[in-house]
């Protein structure tokens, strides 16, 4: 078993690999990988590509070649969710809402790329689980309660499964309705189950900017589901789940 924290892109991640002793080299790849992405997409560095292509000071043609993959990204979710998605949160550019479930997808690969299948990446409620937890055992996820500290409001559990959760919690409502310039507070949190945690993660911003169909939106998203608590204290979920 090998076991790593590590604080980088303004959070923690945490590395959880089990049935390997030997793992701590390609830990340290995937760790190096999570920090390349910091230096190219943190818009809280006025030097990286990111901030210099926001005040235009370059075109994407200058930035590294991932930075052009996630604007598409962005673009695709964007048009999906009718706009309630957006790069472009308060007119600046800022792709960080899918950049890091992006980013944690991409640890996870490197690391079953390298011969390391079972392990859990998580980063800062962005988590991808891969394989198993042990013989047998499936991986267990609590998701916390955004209106009661200290409980749970559910529990994933599943193998191979990407699982992205956001809310009021701990930044209180942090995330904008692009159409409104307001905060959205419909939901007080929203947990998005996939196959793939950068759609997941981005799906989950979406959910909370539209409290409106949020669950018809999930429902039409192949292999996804939801979890949600709305800012009074009740839950629902989506019908696969």
């Amino acid at each position: 078993m090998t076991r790593h924290v590590e604080h980088v892109m303004g959070t923690v991640f945490s590395f959880d690999v089990r049935h390997q002793d030997d793992a701590a080299p390609c830990v340290a790849e995937a760790v190096a990988w999570l920090h390349h992405v910091d230096e190219v997409f943190s818009t809280y560095k006025p030097d990286s590509p990111v901030s210099r292509l926001g005040r235009g000071e370059i075109t994407p043609a200058d930035c590294p070649p991932e930075v052009a993959d996630i604007l598409r990204m962005c673009e695709s979710v964007s048009d999906r969710s009718h706009g309630y998605f957006t790069a472009y949160p308060g007119g600046r550019l800022d792709p960080s809402a899918i950049v890091k479930g992006w980013a944690v997808e991409r640890a996870s690969a490197m690391l079953r790329e390298a011969g390391v299948p079972d392990h859990c990446v998580n980063g800062g409620g962005d988590v991808r689980l891969s394989g198993s937890a042990g013989p047998g055992r499936s991986w267990r996820v609590g998701v916390a309660h955004p209106l009661r500290p200290g409980h749970l409001a559910a529990v994933v559990s599943g193998n191979d499964l990407a699982v992205a959760t956001s809310g009021t919690a701990e930044r209180g409502a942090h995330v904008i309705d692009p159409h409104t310039g307001r905060p959205a507070t419909e939901l007080a949190s929203v947990t998005v189950i996939g196959p793939d945690l950068a759609l997941a993660d981005a799906s989950r911003h979406r959910r909370l900017r539209h409290g409106r169909r949020r669950r018809e939106w999930v429902e039409e998203l192949d292999g996804y589901e939801a979890f949600a608590v709305t800012a009074a204290g009740a839950t629902w979920r989506t019908s696969g789940l």
